[in-house]
C-alpha cells in the first residue's frame, strides 16, 4: 500500500485506533521540538492550541460586544437629543456636543445640500451651502449612499470643516438622502489614521438614516422661517 492509501483508510475509517491501545501507544510523532512524542501527546497538544485559540477568539469577540454596546448607547443618546432638537441650530449643537463629549472625537459637520440654500451660512456643526458649491468641492464623495473613510484632501478636510485651528487629518463621511441628496454627515479625528477604508460604519450609517428621515421637516421649516425673519429685519 501506498501512503496515500494509508491516509484514505484511515480518513474513511477513523474509528480504527479505537481499541487498539497497544498500537497507538507505540506510534511515535516528531515535535516541534525534534523529539518523539507519542500519538496521544500529540493530540493533546494539538488540543490544548485550538482550545487556546478559541479561548483568544472568545475574549475578542467579547470585547467587541462590549465595544458596540458602547457604541449603541452612546448613539442613543445623541439620536434621543436629535429627536428632541426643534430646528436645525439645536440639531447641530446636539451632533456637536455628542460626538466631541461622548464619542471623544475632535470635529462633526453636518453639511445641508440645496439650490434655496444660502451658501456659506455656518453655524457650529452646521453648514448650509449650495448644491454646486458641494459637487464642485466634494465630487464623486456625494454619489454613493455609504459612509466612506479616509484622510481625503486636504481641500476637502476645510471644506467640511471649515474655521478650525486644528486641522482634521481623517474623516469619516456619509451622505444623507431622502429621494435625493440633502446633505452629508461627516465626523473627524486629527490623528491621521483614525479612520481608514477598512473599518466598520453601522453605526455611522445608522445615525446618518436617522438623520435622513428627521432633517425634511427641518429643512422645510427652516425655509418658511427666513422670509419672515427678513420681513421682520425689512422693517426696522
Amino acid at each position: 500500500m501506498t501512503a496515500e492509501q494509508v491516509v484514505e483508510y484511515l480518513r474513511d475509517n477513523p474509528d480504527f485506533f479505537v481499541g487498539r491501545d497497544e498500537l497507538v501507544r507505540s506510534l511515535t510523532l516528531p515535535h516541534d521540538s525534534g523529539r518523539a512524542i507519542s500519538l496521544v501527546e500529540r493530540q493533546v497538544h494539538l488540543f490544548r492550541e485550538q482550545r487556546d485559540t478559541l479561548r483568544k477568539e472568545l475574549v475578542e469577540l467579547v470585547s467587541i460586544a462590549r465595544h458596540n454596546d458602547r457604541l449603541f448607547e452612546k448613539s442613543k443618546r445623541l439620536l434621543m437629543q436629535v429627536i428632541e432638537a426643534r430646528n436645525l441650530t439645536e440639531m447641530a449643537a446636539a451632533i456637536d456636543d455628542s460626538i466631541r463629549g461622548d464619542f471623544g472625537l475632535d470635529a462633526a459637520s453636518l453639511m445641508l445640500i440645496g439650490g434655496d440654500l444660502p451658501a456659506g451660512a455656518s453655524s457650529g456643526a452646521l453648514h448650509l451651502v449650495s448644491e454646486a458649491k458641494a459637487t464642485d468641492q466634494l465630487g464623486s464623495l456625494l454619489e454613493g449612499e455609504r459612509a466612506v473613510c479616509g484622510q481625503f484632501r486636504e481641500a476637502d478636510r476645510d471644506f467640511l470643516f471649515p474655521g478650525r485651528q486644528d486641522p482634521v487629518a481623517s474623516v469619516a463621511l456619509v451622505p444623507l438622502r431622502t429621494d435625493r441628496l440633502i446633505g452629508v454627515f461627516a465626523v473627524g479625528s486629527c490623528q491621521p489614521g483614525y479612520f481608514d477604508q477598512s473599518m466598520g460604519s453601522l453605526f455611522l450609517s445608522y445615525i446618518s438614516d436617522t438623520l435622513s428621515r428627521l432633517l425634511p421637516p427641518l429643512l422645510q421649516r427652516h425655509r418658511q422661517a427666513e422670509p419672515v425673519l427678513d420681513a421682520v429685519a425689512d422693517s426696522r
